[in-house]
């Protein structure tokens, strides 16, 4: 019998129309976004050159290259990896963030000549009350700045990805205003942000629905809807999924969550619910790659991966305790991978080319040291496993190998 056919899921209990709808896009912002965190290492062009064929290789349908108008160091890097999709006729697409300013979109458009890729001009601007107050801008102001801003960018050949910052806490007028006018003047995507991570699920929802609704379907235009969220209320994944169900074509996100205060959309995240969740195209995605692309992106920035981090941590399939060891044990004695995987997971690692790890701890049972020692060959004798038993209740943490080793050392 199939694991699947052993649960019940609530998941699907629910309204079709709740449920994100396919296909789904996904922007990686991690090269970008992603390296504006306080604490993360600038990485250099050979790891974002290895960054960005992870990101082919796990399907990503395109990147933020960077923000080339901040100066010589970010134009030599984004021209580098414009070159590198380039030579290696890479599907992932490219785009580039830019104020709303020639001083920015400029040199988007000298990349374009150079390099020969098509890159998007991500063009972002201020928008909520709370924005327009702080740097006393009036309405007119921004609407005036965004029309000159888009038709400069139009008239370079440039495609145009147009982003309000702070959407999440903008009036609905000034919402519609500024993206209809946005799509007048040529955009052919506009960006929805929670940049201070203050949505909630069901504010997200209604946000990227009247979006929808009061703008995208009344301009009578094709036009692509993204969401970039940040994670400052742990809502970031969640707000993701509840502006795909309401209309959203794509969501940035950044390799481990990296960004500014507590960073952007889990991008790794996004990747397995969608999976998981069967939503095209993801659902037939390989995803083994995933924890090499979190591993890389945690060597290059210099952010550690938690223990506990889903999927990627350490101890995402890794238990030590008796109850849930002997589940697991029991189930890889019914030669059934997809039952371990699924027993005391709710993510079946094989998917992301990973294996549950049953280890020895004070929270232990003997299965735990007899399955340590057959995994790996060794005789596991009734003085050994007494050895190692009584050498892991007597610790306050999981033994480590060599700790394991010592036992076996004493019984020779």
């Amino acid at each position: 019998m199939k694991p699947s056919e052993l649960i019940y899921d609530w998941n699907h209990v629910l309204p079709t129309d709740l449920l994100p709808r396919g296909p789904v896009l996904l922007n990686d912002e991690t090269l970008r976004d992603g390296l504006q965190s306080p604490s993360v290492r600038d990485p250099s062009i050979a790891e974002k050159i290895e960054i960005l064929h992870l990101m082919e290789a796990l399907g990503i349908n395109c990147l933020d290259l960077g923000l080339p108008g901040a100066g010589a160091r970010a134009v030599e890097h984004v021209e580098a990896l414009a070159r590198e999709i380039v030579v290696n006729r890479m599907k992932i697409q490219a785009n580039c963030a830019a104020r709303t300013h020639e001083n920015d979109i400029r040199p988007i458009a000298e990349i374009v000549q150079r390099t020969g890729l098509n890159i998007q001009a991500a063009t972002f601007i201020g928008s909520s009350p709370l924005r327009r107050y702080t740097e006393n801008w009036t309405e007119d102001f921004l609407l005036e700045t965004t029309e000159k801003a888009l038709k400069f960018a139009v008239s370079l050949g440039l495609e145009v990805m147009y982003v309000t910052e702070d959407t999440s806490r903008c009036d609905p007028a000034m919402v519609k205003r500024l993206y209809s006018t946005a799509i007048n003047c040529g955009a052919s995507a506009i960006v929805v942000c929670d940049t201070a991570g203050h949505s909630t699920p069901m504010g997200a929802y209604a946000l990227t629905k009247f979006v929808v609704d009061e703008v995208i379907k009344p301009s009578g235009e094709k036009i692509r809807l993204d969401w970039h969220g940040h994670c400052d209320r742990g809502f970031a994944v969640a707000n993701s999924m509840a502006a795909l169900a309401a209309g959203a074509d794509c969501v940035h996100g950044c390799a481990l969550g990296t960004g500014e205060r507590v960073g952007n959309t889990q991008m790794d995240q996004m990747l397995v619910n969608l999976k998981l969740m069967g939503i095209a195209p993801w659902e037939q995605q390989d995803l083994t790659k995933l924890r090499d692309y979190c591993e890389a992106v945690s060597r290059a920035t210099g952010v550690p991966i938690p223990p506990n981090y889903p999927v990627v941590g350490e101890d995402a399939f890794r238990t030590a305790t008796g109850v849930h060891a002997a589940a697991v044990i029991k189930a890889y004695k019914k030669n059934d991978i997809e039952l371990a995987n699924a027993v005391y997971s709710g993510v079946p690692s094989h998917l992301f080319g990973m294996e549950q790890v049953i280890d020895v701890g004070p929270m232990s049972g003997k299965s735990n040291v007899l399955f340590w020692l057959e995994r790996r060959g060794i005789a596991a004798s009734d003085d050994l496993v007494e050895r190692i038993f009584k050498r892991a209740k007597a610790s306050d943490h999981t033994l480590s190998e060599a700790e394991i080793r010592e036992c076996m050392e004493v019984s020779l």
